[in-house]
C-alpha cells in the first residue's frame, strides 16, 4: 500500500483527512512495530509517535467514568460513562481530568449511545481548563430517559 497524500490546501474533509494519516500510520507500524526512527520520527513501545511538532499516541484511549468522572491523559480518546438514567431535559456533566489539556485548547466531542437505547443526547458545553475538561451533556428526548452507558469520544486541538 503506497502512502496517502494529504491535501494541505484545506479542501480535503477532516474525516479524509483523518483517514489517510491512521491509513499511512497502519501501513508504517506494521512494517516495523518495535522502538525505532523512521527519518527522525521516534516510535516508542506504547505507541506514541512523535516528529518535530507533531505527535500521534496509538496507545490506550480509552477510560470509564464512575460518579461523572474520568481520568485519561490522552489527546484523544473514549469515555464509557456509568449507567444513566438521566430524565428527558435532564444533564449528564463528565469531569475528564487529562494533563494533555490546557485551559487555552479547543476540545471537540460527540456522544453515542453505549448500552443505552433510549433518549436522545447531545453536547451542549464543553469547557477545558489546565488538566480537566467538564463536558455536559443533556437528554433532550421529549419522551425517554436515557438507560444505559453512553460513549463519549473527544480530540484535544492545541491553540
Amino acid at each position: 500500500m503506497a502512502q496517502q497524500n494529504i491535501d494541505l490546501t484545506a479542501n480535503e474533509n477532516l474525516s479524509v483527512a483523518l483517514s489517510k494519516i491512521q491509513s499511512n500510520f497502519t501501513e508504517l507500524y506494521a512494517a516495523d512495530s518495535s522502538n525505532t526512527n523512521w527519518s527522525g520520527t521516534t516510535v516508542t513501545a506504547t505507541g506514541l509517535i512523535s516528529g518535530g511538532s507533531l505527535q500521534i499516541d496509538t496507545g490506550t484511549k480509552t477510560a470509564t467514568a464512575t460518579a461523572g468522572a474520568a481520568t485519561l491523559n490522552k489527546d484523544s480518546g473514549k469515555i464509557t460513562t456509568e449507567s444513566l438514567t438521566t430524565a428527558k431535559g435532564a444533564s449528564y456533566t463528565l469531569t475528564l481530568t487529562n494533563s494533555a489539556v490546557a485551559a487555552a485548547d479547543m476540545v471537540f466531542a460527540s456522544v453515542a449511545f453505549g448500552t443505552a437505547t433510549t433518549g436522545d443526547p447531545v453536547i451542549t458545553r464543553i469547557t477545558p481548563a489546565a488538566g480537566s475538561v467538564v463536558i455536559v451533556i443533556q437528554n433532550i428526548d421529549q419522551n425517554d430517559a436515557v438507560n444505559g452507558t453512553l460513549k463519549i469520544s473527544f480530540l484535544v486541538a492545541k491553540a
